[in-house]
């Protein structure tokens, strides 16, 4: 006789078979297309859904675990994390949860304890456990960015063609914020008319000594802390020493970890882009900046990417064959009056798009500008504005594993599908840095930039450390 727990384990292998997309209903948003009809009642023990947290600690692990504990379907049945301090003082509030310190070994000895996985490593192993869970057969939650290598953006769109009923999120919870859910309703529907260009910026948040980002010379090596599992905190990168402020924040800063504020924001701001546009992979990227390094992010960061949509189905929504984005870290905000519009100051970060008869700009937290000939219209009295329905980021991904799809109209917010192509995005702009004030022609079909050898030997792909290899996903 099948049990609940057999249920979940069933629906999960058999993944395989339609397009990756096809987990995801319609929305306001227009980002998804029609789930399956039926969708197996998906339950684990005493009738809850199983979650191994890897990465408990930090800044976003928390706030993660404690949204997803807040569902009354959910219980927490595994915690990993290199750090043995945070793994034992989040394994009180767990007690019944199973512990390790190495995400293989959660996978090797405790698949059957599980259902679902939720990633909260450092940017350089998001890809290694996200596929490692794909592989298992396992849901997954996944921080943004969500991967850390252009090359790891092929091998996550391979993983879930072969998992496609596997649902899938990214950490893009700012995107459940009304605003920028109304911004994506307005351009997806064209009401400003056909997009013409695209400014994104981020206002440099979290610099400094004791920040989320360094930019200053290079620390000197010191004993990683007793409480670290160096080793293990490496994982997919090559061997390298411990510096001060990188465990605990700074290893968004390194080429090495991070993706830099590019790319450590992108999800965040270009995300509307891909949700009203559908975007394909850029065909280009040019970065310019004065501070290129070698071992940092490029701190002053003006990056240029330009999309061929000529043969896009959704052509008619661009002016032109070309759509281009320019995408910044230090408030590169556009000028207003070369825009058109009224004296005032945008915020220190946002998403902008100009389209032929308006311009909209988006803060984070889903504040809006909208202007229609020059003019500050009230958005939601354009005409054609759909009502927007407020979800729990976290909650509808756990409702659809579930099968609980009335609950959230079958919606997931950021499934791979979408977030890996933002990734991408982000990482072009983030990495072309490296070879500043140059254009560097981009297919990812070849993985290379095929007007220039030598960034492709450099900024697509990493050595990875023998044991932490990506693993393939076979349908």
């Amino acid at each position: 006789m099948l049990t609940r727990r057999d249920m979940i384990r069933t629906a999960a292998a058999t993944a395989g078979g339609v397009a990756a997309s096809s987990l995801f209903t319609a929305h306001a948003f227009g980002l998804a297309t029609p789930a399956p009809k039926a969708r197996p009642a998906f339950r684990g023990k005493l009738g809850k859904l199983q979650i191994l947290q890897v990465g408990v600690g930090g800044s976003i692990a928390p706030a993660d675990r404690s949204e997803l504990k807040a569902h009354p379907d959910v219980v927490f049945s595994g915690l990993c994390d290199v750090d043995s301090d945070a793994l034992a003082s989040v394994s009180q509030e767990h007690p019944e949860a199973f512990t390790c310190r190495d995400f293989r070994e959660a996978f090797d000895k405790h698949a059957d304890k599980f259902d679902a996985v939720v990633v909260c490593t450092p940017d350089h192993n998001h890809a290694l456990v996200d596929l490692w869970a794909l592989r298992a057969n396992k849901h997954v939650y996944g921080q943004k960015p969500l991967v850390q290598q252009l090359s790891e953006v092929v091998a996550i769109e391979k993983a879930i063609a072969a998992r496609p009923k596997l649902v899938t999120q990214t950490g893009n919870q700012r995107m459940g914020a009304e605003g920028r859910q109304y911004a994506v309703d307005i351009l997806k529907k064209g009401l400003l008319g056909k997009a013409l260009e695209a400014h994104v910026w981020i206002g440099g948040p979290g610099e400094g000594t004791d920040g989320y980002f360094w930019y200053g010379g290079l620390k000197d090596p010191i004993q990683p802390p007793a409480n670290i599992d160096w080793p293990l905190w490496l994982g997919a990168a090559q061997d390298a020493p411990c510096r001060p402020g990188l465990i605990s924040l700074q290893w968004r800063s390194s080429w090495d970890y991070g993706t830099g504020q590019l790319g450590d924001w992108c999800t965040h701001l270009l995300d509307i882009l891909y949700f009203s546009y559908d975007l394909p992979s850029p065909m280009s990227v040019q970065a310019h900046t004065l501070n290129p390094s070698d071992f940092y992010h490029a701190r002053g960061v003006m990056s240029t990417l330009t999309y061929d949509v000529s043969k896009q189905p959704n052509r008619a929504m661009f002016a032109k064959d070309r759509f281009v984005v320019h995408y910044g870290d230090q408030s590169q905000a556009p000028s207003r009056a070369e825009l058109g519009l009224p004296p005032g100051k945008f915020w220190g970060s946002a998403t902008l798009i100009v389209c032929e008869h308006g311009v909209i700009a988006v803060e984070p937290g889903g504040a809006i500008e909208l202007f229609i000939e020059g003019k500050p219209v009230d958005f939601k009295t354009l005409p054609g504005v759909g009502k927007i329905t407020a979800r729990n980021h976290w909650h509808s991904w756990v409702d659809n594993i579930l099968g609980q799809t009335t609950k959230s109209d079958g919606f997931v917010q950021t499934p791979f599908h979408y977030s890996v192509r933002i990734a991408e995005a982000g990482l072009l702009c983030a990495k072309a840095a490296r070879f500043p004030q140059t254009e560097l022609l981009w297919d990812k079909s070849k993985l290379a930039f095929t007007n220039h050898d030598e960034a492709t030997k450099t900024i697509v792909t990493r050595e990875y450390r023998k044991g932490f290899e990506l693993p393939t996903v076979i349908a």
